[in-house]
């Protein structure tokens, strides 16, 4: 007899966040949500989230050959905690929400979220473990690279380079062709108009490196 298979999944997070991922997953079907993984607070995993069980990072082991896993933590620190998922044997998949545009031609790595209401135009390239948040557009020949978070409402130009690691604020413009270098942050509502180093945190219109950022 034949049966619908669902591949199994977890979350790494268990944020408000998470719960909005996994929000994401009931809607693109095909996945059995098994639950969380916590890796900051231990006090989390003596709690269900949305009904399912928290599990603490050094556990997942325990979890099912078959399961994978997407991470919903903001922070582009993430890193970190997928380094741990995947040294204990989790792999990761691509999320994709059914309200977002992709052009066929563009690339998106393992581990990505790709959120409702964001089109993504032909031949970029997205990244492992990125997060692009709800309502982004990204432009042609774009290159995101791993473990970026792209926020709600972001325009990003044609041509544009983002290196790893960054962070781009919600509502933030970058015009056509500009480079970000890696572990950048550039702030909410921020117009981007000349390419920014590594390391720096930019803000205003036109964005102004303000500091420079210590990891």
């Amino acid at each position: 007899m034949k049966t619908d298979y669902k591949q199994k999944l977890v979350i790494l997070g268990a944020s408000l966040f998470a719960e909005e991922i996994a929000d994401y997953v009931s809607l693109i079907g095909g996945y059995k949500l098994l639950g969380f993984v916590e890796g900051i607070n231990l006090d989390r995993c003596r709690h269900r989230l949305l009904g399912l069980p928290v599990t603490w990072i050094e556990d997942v082991g325990k979890l099912d050959d078959s399961c994978k896993a997407v991470c919903a933590v903001g922070s582009t620190k993430r890193r970190h905690f997928i380094q741990q998922a995947t040294d204990a044997g989790l792999k990761f998949i691509k999320l994709i929400h059914p309200a977002a545009v992709v052009s066929p031609t563009a690339s998106i790595g393992e581990g990505t979220i790709v959120g409702p209401g964001t089109v993504i135009a032909a031949s970029t390239k997205i990244g492992s473990h990125v997060i692009i948040n709800r309502g982004c557009l990204i432009g042609h020949h774009v290159e995101i690279g791993d473990c970026t978070t792209i926020s709600p409402g972001t325009n990003i130009g044609g041509k544009t380079r983002i290196a790893d690691f960054c962070s781009i604020g919600m509502g933030a413009v970058i015009l056509d062709g500009i480079s970000i270098g890696q572990g950048s942050v550039v702030g909410a509502g921020a117009v981007v108009t000349r390419d920014v180093p590594e390391s720096v945190q930019v803000i205003g219109i036109p964005a102004r490196v303000t500091k420079k950022i210590v990891d």
